[in-house]
């Protein structure tokens, strides 16, 4: 019915939204079915899927032919998920492999973007420099390079570099805040002493003289101090959905490592068959030992060492430790610190992501007298 204040309407619906568009107009309307589609959750058309490690090396040792130096660019080769039309291997992530040849130098550059680094290959002689800071790269060491710091890359050894990156490239694009800004010279300045780090100041102790190091630091996080950790949280109860699962936090406060990203390393002990979830976050995982199988929706993942995989935002998935083997261990990123900034973050089932409390001290557990 025609309210009696507004004539009939000279114009159907359809020719109305081609008009608003021709002035850059568009009726809420118009949103009605997406919003339909969106009932029970996000969507995304994200895909699960597993970049085997085999053909990722084959592709790396073909890269190192074809690229003989690296120089202002990267050896990188980045997961692209077919699902996604503007690329990425999530909608937020953006994961890779890279190879930095013996005596080779990366040259240095900084840039919006928040990216880390898991190490496959490594070497005491092989290692980024941040922000003028030394940081080595081992076997399964992680090195951060936050937002608009300056890094590059070096490798002293006589062998071939390679890691893991994981950089936030999709959202930076969708915020609209990409940059890019190359030093000019292959390398920054070093510092000679390592009293003179930032990142020796965030430690047990810190210099009461100075005032406290703030924002985006130069940071590894040693495998040889993560894993005697893992293994002694693996003596005790684990996760339902995870089980043995420590995350990499962020010395000065507690938090996640990156404010766009989450690090995790987790165990799944023999026989391990994880409780199904989803979560709004994505996830990258790469896999350090082991072998097993994530079920995300109907598609089952099956990975081995070295392997990496995605399980997209709010796809009910498990872990699945394969029987009869010494156990896997996982190395995970997600954006669930963004998400959780913006109370975006949510698990289902709903106890899926409560906490269990710490072991209380020895007294209160004792009966009283």
């Amino acid at each position: 019915m025609n309210h009696p204040s507004f004539p009939a309407a000279s114009k159907s619906m359809k020719q109305f939204d081609q008009d608003l568009a021709e002035v850059s107009i568009r009726g809420q309307w118009q949103y009605d079915e997406m919003l339909e589609r969106l009932i029970g959750g996000p969507k995304t058309t994200a895909v699960p899927m597993v970049w085997p490690w085999a053909l990722v090396h084959r592709k790396l040792m073909e890269s190192c032919e074809i690229m003989p130096e690296s120089f202002t660019a990267r050896r990188n080769l980045s997961f692209i998920n077919p699902g996604l039309e503007r690329g990425g291997t999530s909608q937020t992530l953006l994961a890779g492999m890279q190879a930095v040849k013996p005596g080779e130098v990366a040259w240095a550059h900084r840039h919006p973007i928040s990216a880390l680094r898991f190490v496959i290959e490594g070497d005491p002689l092989l290692y980024t420099v941040v922000e003028g800071e030394k940081l080595p790269m081992e076997a399964n060491d992680l090195v951060l390079t936050p937002a608009w710091t300056w890094h590059d890359h070096h490798n002293e050894s006589d062998h071939l570099g390679m890691w893991l990156d994981v950089l936030d490239v999709p959202l930076m694009l969708s915020l609209g805040q990409m940059a890019y800004e190359p030093l000019g010279e292959t390398t920054q300045p070093i510092r000679t002493e390592r009293r003179d780090y930032a990142s020796e100041r965030v430690g047990m102790v810190r210099p009461q003289w100075e005032k406290p190091v703030a924002g985006a630091l130069p940071l590894r996080f040693p495998w040889a101090t993560v894993k005697p950790q893992l293994d002694l949280f693996s003596q005790g109860q684990g996760s339902p959905c995870d089980d043995v699962i420590l995350e990499y936090v962020d010395p000065m406060h507690g938090g996640s490592v990156l404010p766009t990203l989450r690090c995790c390393v987790q165990r799944l002990r023999p026989g391990f068959s994880g409780q199904r979830v989803r979560r709004t976050a994505s996830t990258v995982y790469y896999v350090i030992e082991g072998e097993g199988t994530t079920v995300v929706g109907d598609t089952e993942l099956h990975w081995g060492p070295r392997d990496v995989f995605v399980v997209p935002t709010w796809a009910w998935h498990e872990h699945r430790h394969r029987d009869g083997q010494e156990g896997a261990v996982l190395f995970s990123v997600s954006d669930a610190p963004l998400l959780e900034s913006a109370r975006l973050y949510r698990e289902e089932p709903a106890q899926a992501g409560e906490r269990a409390s710490p072991p209380p001290p020895p007294l209160q557990t004792q009966p009283a007298p």
